[in-house]
């Protein structure tokens, strides 16, 4: 539990306000994000005690007699990796109903149950969602960024930036996870996430779905570590593979339960007919796809198209991890069109804003790289707050009306 002790996480104040208003609060993420810390560092401050569904002795005892579990429970209590014990939920929502008091549950789950209804639906308002990612870039540099209130309303101000230069591939192959990090580049971190796979792979996965070929898994992740960034071709993925198209697609959903990857939906306007409607795939962590493809820094600074792919989804789990903790909802898109405009992310506040941001790898801008941005703010009308070109360049630039180019570091070292 003390990898992630020496960085803030950013998402402990959502969860102490959440403990105030709803009777259970779930922290979920992928394993070894931190969610155990951050329930023990927040709950431990006001006595919760602690249970571990890891340990089998304590998920027998559930599994058993579920009704005398949860009775016999102290009046706050942290219950991690509930995803062991599914049908512990229906039991806890009938606790819940009758005592409503705020707090009384903190669990914490390795699995997406926003895609497991039956768990999802039966603890609806009953229970508060606190998405914890791996490491954002801020929370490793100990600063509370405001890329987000700058691009979704306030703009982005005219000054200087160190490049980042070979110091981005190094970021992007380091990934989030706090135990990784601790690691040395190399061999040992590379031996860290094969296990990491095989733990979710054998425990996880296998839990959720019987699966005939968990050897499969593996290879399909990292077929789809080599696809991120780009429209999902469940086609191009399955080809290695004694598969058929359905059970791959089974296979990807999978693997989104645990977190290991996610889809990015295509962001759609009434005003448009042209749309291409695929989702893009990315990966949960870059660092965890630079271990499945065998690829360092090094490596990745000297193949710019593996580069460039890698980044944009770096950016995007940066945004992501940000927007995880954000005062608004946040939803996330592509966009795209069969005229060749495009925009690697779009970021949407319900009704009030939409924001665009583009992807390079360079260290220079110029006009062009704004087509897309030009053609999304046509798209969105009043709604449009302001398109970024996140480069790896040294000043921060205006390009016209909420158009801005933006050197990446603002992500994390303010904009």
């Amino acid at each position: 539990m003390a990898e992630t002790a020496l960085y803030p996480r950013f998402a402990a104040e959502r969860l102490t306000e959440a403990l105030e208003d709803s009777p259970a609060v779930l922290i979920h993420g992928p394993r070894q994000s931190g969610k155990t810390t951050l329930a023990q560092r927040v709950g431990g401050r006001v006595g919760y005690a602690y249970l571990s569904f890891d340990d089998e002795a304590v998920r027998t005892a559930a599994t058993t007699d579920p009704v005398g579990f949860v009775a016999d429970l102290p009046p706050r209590a942290i219950l991690d990796e509930v995803q062991h014990v599914p049908h512990l939920f229906v039991t806890l929502k009938a606790a819940i109903d009758r005592d409503r008091r705020p707090g009384r549950f903190l669990l914490t789950g390795s699995t997406n149950v926003l895609l497991l209804p039956k768990l999802s639906d039966s603890l609806a308002g009953r229970m508060a969602i606190v998405r914890l990612h791996p490491l954002a870039q801020c929370e490793l540099e100990g600063k509370r960024p405001s890329f987000l209130e700058r691009l979704l309303g306030a703009g982005f101000k005219v000054r200087p930036f160190e490049r980042l230069g070979a110091l981005l591939p190094e970021r992007i192959a380091a990934g989030g996870y706090p135990a990784a990090l601790k690691l040395p580049a190399g061999r040992r971190r590379a031996c860290w996430y094969e296990a990491y796979i095989e733990t979710i792979v054998q425990r996880d996965v296998r839990e959720l779905s019987r699966i005939a070929s968990l050897d499969v898994m593996p290879r399909l992740l990292a077929a789809a570590a080599a696809q991120t960034a780009r429209l999902v071709n469940v086609s191009d993925l399955a080809a290695p593979f004694s598969l058929s198209r359905p059970t791959i697609r089974d296979y990807l959903t999978l693997l989104a339960r645990v977190f290991l990857l996610e889809e990015l939906p295509p962001w759609h306007a009434n005003r448009l007919s042209r749309l291409v409607k695929t989702p893009k795939l990315h990966l949960g962590d870059t660092g965890l796809a630079c271990a499945l493809l065998g690829a360092d820094a090094k490596a990745l600074w000297a193949d710019r198209a593996l580069f460039g792919q890698l980044l944009e989804t770096f950016v995007f789990q940066e945004l992501k991890r940000q927007a995880s903790w954000h005062e608004h909802a946040l939803a996330f898109y592509h966009f795209r069109d069969r005229d060749g405009y495009e925009v690697d992310i779009v970021i949407e506040q319900g009704a009030h804003a939409v924001a665009g941001i583009e992807v390079k790898a360079a260290a220079t801008v110029t006009a062009a790289d704004f087509r897309g941005l030009r053609k999304l703010k046509d798209a969105a009308g009043r709604r449009f707050a302001c398109g970024a070109v996140l480069y790896d360049g040294t000043m921060s630039l205006a390009f016209g009306d909420s158009l801005y180019a933006v050197p990446i570091r603002a992500l994390w070292e303010g904009a």
